[in-house]
């Protein structure tokens, strides 16, 4: 129970920080009912209850109406009243005194410009202020603190401010307006210098081409260029010399000729007997 009260808490917390801009620490208007409270039922120290309800640190006010009503009830709550006497007391600009209630409404006004929880056991002040605009309620049950949620008044005021957000308005619409006039008075007026305007277009565009490619061309240029290395030969130094014949003709088998640089084959022919001839030799 403890752990889905302090998520309730700090979803509502959230609510009021996102959309009505509550900021930390935050400050928590505190009437008399809610400080007899707290001693009635040994909630002490009361900053440190209601940091631990809030996640955040806090700063307790009261009014100068709150301590004169305290007062006013007699010995009862003489205790009650040295306790909110301790508290910081915020500023309410009526002279008269008047009813915690009616003090306490006139310091939140229409929509709580000084951010504040009002902390109090009050049910009917507590039904008025959900029906103010950015108000967190804190009351007090037995020996704990509870943070009610947005009412649906406060919820619906969100989501309105949301959808005017929005939406344009007047002011935006007619400033609009004006831009589209000027806009389309300028257009007619240029339309004169339509032509003259392309031709020096057009040469200003050849000249940031030709620019352009000069500079992909210098680029280039200046680039370095790597080349693959091919394979190479057998160092010479370290090869063995061919061996030479030691034949002075270069061309085996053959004699040089006549002065003429005719050269003159020579080749070899195999004499073979005949064998006819020998036998008529031997028979004649």
């Amino acid at each position: 129970m403890r752990l889905k009260k302090q998520k309730r808490h700090r979803k509502s917390v959230r609510f009021y920080t996102a959309c009505f801009g509550f900021r930390e620490p935050f400050k928590v208007l505190c009437d008399g009912t809610f400080v007899h409270h707290l001693l009635v039922n040994r909630i002490t120290p009361a900053d440190t209850a209601l940091s631990n309800t809030l996640g955040a640190e806090v700063k307790i006010f009261t009014t100068r109406c709150v301590l004169a009503e305290l007062n006013s009830l007699g010995d009862s709550y003489s205790e009650s009243l040295k306790a909110a006497r301790k508290l910081m007391t915020a500023r309410c600009d009526h002279e008269r005194r008047k009813s915690a209630v009616a003090c306490i409404m006139e310091v939140i006004g229409e929509n709580n410009p000084e951010h504040f929880f009002v902390a109090t056991q009050d049910a009917d002040l507590r039904k008025k202020l959900q029906e103010v605009p950015g108000v967190p309620v804190i009351f007090g049950l037995r020996n704990a603190l509870f943070l009610e949620p947005p009412s649906a008044f406060q919820q619906r005021f969100v989501k309105c401010a949301e959808e005017e957000r929005s939406h344009m308005t007047e002011l935006e619409y007619e400033m609009l307006k004006m831009k589209k006039n000027k806009s389309l008075a300028t257009a007619d007026a240029g339309d004169s210098f339509d032509a003259n305007e392309d031709l020096v277009d057009q040469s200003l565009g050849n000249q940031v081409v030709k620019a352009n490619t000069v500079r992909k061309t210098i680029a280039v240029k200046d680039k370095v260029q790597f080349k693959r290395k091919k394979a190479k030969g057998p160092n010479p130094l370290s090869c063995k010399k061919k061996k030479s014949n030691g034949n002075p003709n270069p061309f085996p088998g053959k004699e040089s000729g006549d002065s003429d640089g005719t050269v003159r084959s020579r080749s070899r022919k195999r004499k073979r007997p005949r064998k006819g001839k020998t036998l008529a030799e031997a028979t004649g």
